[in-house]
């Protein structure tokens, strides 16, 4: 590289070079909103100052038992006041934070303590039980510390040595908290759902973190001092990255342990809730209220959503119910949501059903992603874009994983040619918007044809009596591959499998259609994902 005069005796120094941290956040926000509502619970109601001081002590609590720069510290929690804590007092003291889902069995979570050689484990009482479970599993001996939520009063043991309030009486409200030495250090390890073998460890580091955070408040229009209640679990990709994002615009995070209708719609309307995210089910889970469960809104409500796209006639519910719905797409290698459905004020003339198609498609890259890309993984060269070669969709940019931990070899694949590959198939339109079409293991190839998945799920989905569906390959002596659907109808619905299959000939192609449809309940992953490689077995038998 050529040097030129803007090179010289124009070096980075303290003055004008610092790590990127999203930390920095709540600092900022306890100093200029002290008083502001930073986390509501049950009848607590905790200010900034108080958020910031009790993340400090923790921090400190933590350095006290030893826990340094690269240290692992694992918590096992609901959405409760001291999750938001641990996602800032444990990098606050150069730890590595961990959330384990809570859903996930003992094995799993034994090989996840042992695999993150967990130093301190922080579990809520009603996590307990598995928790002990798999610490017999475990190698790994962490310190554990019990959280006792006043909110809860369930079942499960103590299994600690250190409840988590006496844990932090011991640490310093005024400890000097770290600034990573180096922006790219590691702030938290999350695992991937291990579907197909053992779970894989995606790292973040704080520049990634911090970037994605700022993604959020422009992508989901978060503004200054919005009311978010947390029915996105925040052991997911670090509830993507949101607990870091209210402090940026000192915002007001509403706790939630358990997603129930009532629950909702009762902190919703008593704390004028203006965002929320989470997957679909969430919001089949507000429709399904009953009149008694609902609450009036005092104003529309931002709900960002991620996964499959949700059907027109969900989408014109939620509408009608006072929910203003943003899709959004991305994956645990790139800090949970990088890609968005940027809506276009010109769009909203269209009929429903075009702009039901529209709202179909996954979207452009996150400000905070500097390529976003449907490659042709064999050549890496884009595919036309013409919203119908498909290709794989692939990242590129600072809110993409350091990589898998102690896994070069997945590592190296994944970032082979330059860019992320996130395995999902998809199209490219002439305005740059992706849509996906499959995962690359899920395409159908009947009689030679490439039958996509999820365009099946759709046309299914459009019938008023089908809840969940999930359209998976079937070994066929003739045709190679035939579809076969597994079906969840709605409570109290009814239909039959030649009723569905001829639903889907009026909307798709023959060669399309499902040969078979079973209807039973899907089988999931513990973070909601329907369990594929589970229904390709059931399909040999059908």
């Amino acid at each position: 590289m050529t040097r030129t005069a803007y090179d010289i005796d124009l070096d980075r120094n303290a003055a004008n070079h610092q790590p990127l941290t999203p930390l920095q956040f709540l600092e900022r926000a306890a100093a200029v909103f002290p008083d502001h509502t930073a986390v509501v619970h049950g009848d607590l109601r905790r200010p900034y100052r108080d958020l910031f001081a009790r993340a400090r002590r923790l921090a400190s609590a933590l350095e006290k038992h030893g826990i340094k720069r690269g240290d692992t510290v694992s918590v096992m929690m609901a959405n409760t006041p001291a999750m938001v804590e641990a996602h800032y007092g444990v990098p606050m003291c150069k730890g590595v934070l961990n959330a384990l889902n809570t859903r996930l069995d003992a094995a799993i979570i034994a090989f996840t303590l042992d695999h993150a050689e967990t130093k301190i484990l922080i579990v809520d009482r009603e996590f307990s039980k598995v928790m002990g479970e798999a610490l017999k599993l475990a190698k790994t001996k962490p310190f554990i510390i019990d959280y006792d939520d006043p909110v809860y009063d369930g079942p499960g043991e103590r299994i600690g040595s250190m409840e988590y309030e006496d844990f932090i009486a011991g640490g310093d409200p005024a400890y000097p908290w770290h600034v990573p030495d180096d922006e790219w250090d590691a702030i938290a390890l999350n695992y991937t759902s291990g579907t197909t073998g053992d779970p894989k460890g995606v790292v973040y580091h704080h520049r990634g973190a911090y970037l994605l955070a700022v993604g959020n408040v422009l992508s989901a229009n978060l503004g200054k001092h919005p009311v978010y209640l947390w029915t996105l679990p925040m052991f997911h990709c670090n509830g993507w990255c949101f607990p870091w994002s209210l402090s940026a615009v000192a915002g007001t995070h509403v706790c939630l342990r358990a997603v129930r209708a009532s629950a909702m719609y009762e902190l919703m309307s008593a704390h004028g809730v203006t965002h929320m995210c989470g997957a679909p089910i969430v919001m089949s889970t507000m429709l399904a209220a009953s009149d008694a469960e609902k609450k009036p809104l005092a104003k529309s409500v931002e709900f960002i959503t991620a996964g499959a796209p949700p059907p027109a006639a969900v989408l014109g519910q939620m509408k009608a119910a006072g929910f203003a719905v943003t899709h959004v797409y991305g994956l645990t290698e790139v800090y949970g949501p990088a890609v968005v459905n940027e809506w276009n004020a010109k769009w909203d003339a269209l009929p429903d059903d075009e702009q039901a198609a529209l709202k179909a498609r996954q979207g452009v890259r996150y400000l905070a992603l500097e390529n976003l890309d449907v490659l042709d993984p064999d050549t890496m060269q884009p595919v036309p874009a013409d919203g119908a070669t498909l290709g794989e969709v692939m990242f590129r940019g600072n809110v993409v994983m350091k990589g898998y931990l102690k896994n070069k070899k997945s590592t190296d694949a994944a970032f082979a040619g330059g860019w992320f590959h996130s395995g999902d198939l998809g199209v490219k339109y002439p305005d740059g918007y992706i849509q996906l079409k499959d995962r690359s293991k899920d395409i159908i190839i009947s009689g030679g044809e490439n039958i996509s998945s999820i365009e099946v799920e759709d046309a299914l989905f459009k019938h008023p009596a089908v809840a969940q569906a999930a359209v998976v390959a079937r070994p066929d002596d003739k045709w190679g591959e035939t579809p076969c659907a597994f079906v969840e109808l709605k409570p109290g619905a009814s239909a039959t499998e030649e009723e569905l299959i001829e639903w889907c000939r009026g909307k798709l192609a023959r060669f399309k259609c499902p040969k078979n449809v079973v209807f039973t309940e899907l089988p999931k992953t513990s973070t909601g994902k329907i369990q594929k490689f589970v229904l390709r077995e059931r399909a040999k038998a059908v």
